[in-house]
């Protein structure tokens, strides 16, 4: 097994930055949502609402569309929000859009909610490999179709605390 710097800890940092003017900017002072997606989200969300001038109402949501490897193309509700978003900004933040099926589902489930707005902030996002097509409002890094660990991201739930985003391989 081995672990080589894939985006460094003060690239991640810079970016989170810039994401954090473009939010602020887009609220101009109102109050947001903000929907951290667990458990891989976890570090972005703290890093990026303590870059954020933007008054924050902060929950988590988890939820998953895998059995083991497979997709089951359902979305199953792991944990729910306990905030009711009708009528205000929503953002939510993911830590990588693959596919794009469990954040196109979880975006639907809150357009469901009927919020004034849906914004969506993802860290990672693999071209390559998306089969459903999501329009992200703040994206942190595009990255090849790599197996990435670190900042969140896991392995087996190993990994999360790396301050960097990390290539994993098994060799």
């Amino acid at each position: 097994m081995s672990v080589s710097t894939y985006i460094s800890a003060e690239k991640i940092q810079e970016r989170i930055n810039e994401i954090a003017h473009l939010v602020d900017i887009d609220y101009n002072g109102e109050e947001v949502v903000v929907i951290g997606v667990l458990n891989g989200a976890f570090m972005f969300v703290s890093d990026l609402i303590r870059a954020m001038q933007t008054p924050v109402y902060l929950d988590f949501i988890a939820v998953s569309s895998y059995e083991g490897t497979e997709s089951t193309g359902k979305l199953k509700m792991l944990k729910d929000i306990k905030v009711d978003v009708k009528d205000k900004h929503v953002l939510i933040i993911e830590d990588i859009v693959d596919t794009g099926l469990t954040i196109t589902k979880l975006k639907a489930l809150m357009l469901e909610r009927g919020p004034k707005s849906l914004k969506l902030a993802s860290l990672l996002h693999k071209p390559s490999r998306t089969e459903h097509k999501v329009d992200i409002d703040y994206l942190g890094f595009e990255i090849e179709d790599k197996f990435v660990i670190g900042y969140g991201l896991d392995f087996n739930g190993l990994y999360r605390e790396l301050p960097y985003i990390g290539e994993y391989s098994a060799s």
